[in-house]
């Protein structure tokens, strides 16, 4: 099982509503980039988010900041506005490849996920539509180029 069935495996179990974002979203949709982290939204609620924590700590990953679920719940807007956070990152001290990023300033809610099927699980994607308006919304070099490359799809 590759590191991404894992997580969404775990994720799903859980009961998270969630979905791939970023550069593993535009690979799986058939316009592959290199990417080290997997990006995830979430539908943005205190129970989604804490049981994401909870899944991603017991992969054996750990959070890059010193803040829990609650506080990126309650302190969104400040780390988005104040801080410039827009993903909160989880990484496995034993193998830097092993990296998630949870997008704070984006919410599930209302967006449209395609899946994928593997041998091993169903991973969620944000669909095609939804992620271009997420990428432009972010206009980010990468963003942009990931944009012309899904339009080019279209």
């Amino acid at each position: 099982m590759t590191f991404v069935e894992k997580i969404c495996k775990a994720l799903d179990e859980a009961g998270v509503r969630f979905a791939l974002v970023g550069g593993y979203a535009v690979a799986l949709h058939g316009a592959p980039r290199g990417t080290i982290d997997v990006d995830f939204a979430l539908r943005w609620t205190l129970e989604d988010l804490v049981n994401a924590e909870a899944v991603l700590k017991d992969i054996g990953l750990n959070s890059a900041l010193r803040i829990t679920a609650r506080d990126v719940f309650e302190y969104r807007d400040d780390y988005i506005q104040n801080r410039d956070l827009v993903a909160w990152n989880f990484h496995n001290p034993n193998d830097p490849l092993e990296q998630v990023d949870i997008v704070i300033n984006y919410d599930l809610e209302g967006k449209s996920i395609s899946t994928v099927e593997t041998p091993q699980t169903t991973i969620p994607v944000l669909s095609v539509e939804d992620l271009i308006e997420m990428k432009n919304l972010s206009g980010r070099e990468q963003d942009v180029a990931d944009v012309a490359a899904l339009n080019k799809l279209r």
